[in-house]
């Protein structure tokens, strides 16, 4: 709508928060002049009605188009009739679910028709002297419906008549199509199970109609029509195989000796243990083929069939064409016919529940005014003067009194995940996972579509598959934005997750988004890779020697050969070359620390911190400058919107915000702790040999360098006896002369 693009002239008050400003819905004015607002401002344009932890019957009396989604002129139009049915909005910004009856605004025409409904809800209710209306008053409408009166949902009970005919009916609607929940609570139906069953019992009322108006030819039998139906399918194809035996036979006389049995296979059958069930027995024609021959039915025919043929006599030929001792091929046409048509009616039995009710009572039901009767209490149900729609209209107002301010402080703004006070309503509880507890957790629905998506938010994300004995698993996605990642892993990484009810299920990590969690992280991050680097390199280089000498020694074993136990003659030649190749090793290493530690003494003793943070900023600082530009650009925006949500805005999640979501193992204030540990690594001496001999060549390379042991080794002057010792200048004098 135009007036939600212009900011008008209200003054509104924004804050700050997130890395961008949102508008503060503090008082009534603020929500009166909501529609005002500038929908560029809002925080969020559109959210799911579902995986949100807010009342899902709030959400549906919200969602006026069913669409499953909350959209911004549906929550102008609720604030619009919130503030027009109240006479103090205030109330709002109350917590509770309580409404005050003074509240409502009985100088509305709709707000005193509220008021009324309201009164009369608490009457229904024992509350006569009640001055407040809670949710809980209106959420069973049982309580406030009677079945034996109108209540305008178009569903009628049986208790809305006495007529017993009616009341039979019902029942018979209901045991066929199902029950309608009136809102007394009592079962009932509505006009389309009402059209629904008339239509079918029609339906089935004309079918059986037309067979009685051509018993003859679809139903000879009348009832027994069904089984004799089944008995003729049983004997079609052999008589229909014996006359188009004899109809041949009729074409070419010679025919009549080829159809009928051969000789042989006589033969083949005389060699067996015969009965009326043999196979081949059975395969032999009904009767000995003849020109124009009719069927006999009492002599003469297969003894296979010989019993089927005498039943078909008795209860089929003889009730329609009377007692015969054969039938003819126009006979057995006749019937033919009269068993296709019957086949082809049951072909058009229509499908339905009616089907199984007495074709009597069906009938009587449809030619009175049945029909008509449960249509016109379904009319005057849905046209009558009640208090129906008020009631949801009062149920409305309670729900909006205690959940509107709520939802529009995790819409317009973001007030609520970043107040801290509580949390917002996508988040559907806490992880607690390595030492961390994680306090944005979201549902997720569909794990691949939402990864995709969420990925974008610049935030380390862990997916949890979260179980509970009797309840439905989900899963939720958690942002880490505190501590490191080191131990992290995908499978078999098991935690706790504590939903919003303080229920808690068990979480397994079932897939992890990796990013930046901290620049402390970063900077350490390239040592902890080298180290990583280096002690990969390490176990590939064991495993392979240990690889080797299984493979060696497999092999000898395999050839028989055993090690040799010689010993090899000493090469004093190699020997000596490997300690010269470890000396110049050490040499060129102590050469070079030696320069490293020159170059740092000249230096002022104030510039040699600044080397090594220097040292450090060009290991650590491109680490630590890719994870500061991707901290500054995490933001919520996709994590929500891969949910459903329209995020209207860049709402980041900074350091010092991120810090306080996620809250990382620690000490509690005051507590005590002993440092001796009886299960200590034992520290290797090593160590501090190594710092001693590092700390003694550091001292030896700097005390020569400033010559502090010039005294000890500079040329000292010597004095032989019986010389005197000459001057320098004084030589040179004499040999320049």
């Amino acid at each position: 709508m135009l007036s939600s693009l212009v900011t008008g002239s209200y003054p509104w008050r924004f804050f700050r928060s997130g890395g961008f400003d949102q508008v503060q819905i503090e008082n009534a004015d603020d929500l009166k002049h909501l529609s005002e607002l500038d929908q560029k401002l809002w925080s969020v344009l559109a959210c799911p009605t579902v995986g949100l932890e807010f009342d899902p019957r709030t959400l549906a009396l919200l969602d006026s188009d069913g669409d499953g989604r909350i959209r911004a002129p549906e929550i102008i139009r609720a604030v619009r009739w919130a503030i027009k049915v109240l006479k103090t909005p205030d109330i709002l910004f109350e917590e509770g679910d309580r409404l005050p009856l003074e509240a409502i605004n009985h100088e509305d025409e709709e707000g005193a028709k509220l008021l009324a409904t309201a009164e009369q809800i608490l009457q229904y209710l024992g509350k006569r002297d009640a001055d407040v209306i809670t949710i809980e008053d209106v959420s069973d409408t049982t309580q406030l419906f009677t079945p034996d009166h109108y209540n305008g949902d178009g569903i009628i009970p049986v208790q809305l008549t006495s007529d017993e005919t009616l009341i039979q009916a019902m029942g018979h609607i209901m045991a066929c199509y199902g029950e309608e929940m009136d809102r007394s609570g009592q079962p009932g139906i509505n006009q389309s199970t009402l059209d629904q069953f008339f239509n079918d019992a029609h339906a089935l009322s004309d079918w059986l109609a037309k067979a009685e108006l051509s018993s003859q030819d679809i139903l000879p039998l009348g009832e027994s029509t069904a089984a004799a139906a089944d008995l003729f399918a049983l004997i079609q194809i052999k008589v229909d195989d014996f006359f188009t035996r004899c109809q041949l036979a009729v074409f070419d006389e010679k025919a009549a000796v080829c159809l009928n049995p051969a000789d042989e296979l006589y033969q083949s059958l005389a060699s067996q243990q015969l009965h009326d069930k043999t196979e081949g027995v059975a395969a032999l024609p009904l009767a000995l083929v003849a020109p124009g021959k009719d069927l006999p039915l009492n002599e003469g025919i297969n003894p296979a069939w010989s019993d089927l043929i005498q039943r078909f006599k008795s209860e089929v030929i003889l009730p329609i064409l009377g007692d015969c001792d054969v039938l003819t091929l126009q006979s057995w046409n006749d019937l033919s016919a009269r068993f296709t048509s019957f086949r082809q009616w049951m072909q058009e039995k229509p499908e339905s529940p009616v089907a199984s009710m007495d074709i009597m009572e069906l009938r009587s039901l449809l030619t009175g005014n049945v029909y008509e009767a449960l249509a016109d209490l379904i009319l005057r149900d849905l046209n009558a003067e009640t208090a129906a729609e008020l009631v949801e209209g009062v149920e409305r107002l309670t729900r909006y009194n205690r959940d509107l301010v709520v939802l529009l402080k995790n819409y317009v703004n973001l007030s609520d995940f970043y107040g801290g006070k509580r949390k917002a309503i996508f988040q559907a509880g806490t992880l607690y996972l390595d030492q961390r507890s994680c306090e944005l957790c979201l549902r997720v629905a569909d794990l691949d579509r939402h990864s995709q998506q969420a990925s974008l938010s610049g935030a380390y994300l862990v997916y949890c598959q979260c179980t509970r004995l009797g309840e439905s698993p989900m899963t939720i996605v958690a942002a880490m934005t505190g501590g490191d990642a080191d131990d992290m892993m995908v499978v078999g990484r098991n935690g706790i997750f504590y939903d919003r009810h303080g229920y808690d299920w068990h979480a397994s990590v079932v897939k992890v988004i990796e990013n930046p969690i901290s620049v402390r992280q970063a900077f350490w991050s390239p040592y902890k890779r080298i180290a990583r680097m280096m002690g990969e390199q390490i176990q590939k280089f064991a495993a392979a020697k240990d690889k080797a000498v299984e493979d060696k020694s497999s092999a000898s074993l395999a050839e028989g050969v055993k090690p040799a136990v010689s010993a090899q003659a000493f090469d004093i030649a190699k020997f000596a070359g490997i300690f010269a190749a470890i000396g110049l090793a050490f040499g060129a290493l102590g050469t070079a620390l030696a320069a490293i530690v020159s170059s740092l003494i000249q230096l002022p003793l104030w510039k040699v911190p600044l080397v090594f943070v220097v040292i450090l900023l060009l290991i650590s600082g491109p680490s630590m400058l890719l994870a500061s530009l991707k901290l500054r650009k995490r933001n919520l925006g996709p994590l929500l919107d891969a949910n459903g949500w329209a995020v209207n805005t860049r709402a980041r999640i900074n350091i010092p915000f991120g810090g306080s979501l996620t809250g990382v193992a620690s000490l509690p204030k005051g507590a005590k702790r002993t440092h001796y540990d009886p299960f200590a690594d034992q520290k290797s001496p090593w160590r501090t040999w190594l710092l001693l001999v590092l700390l003694f060549v550091f001292v030896g390379v700097a005390g020569y360098s400033m010559g502090w042991f010039d005294p000890y080794f500079a040329p000292q002057a010597t004095e032989v006896s019986g010389v005197e010792s000459v001057p320098a200048d004084a030589v040179v004098n004499e040999v320049s002369e």
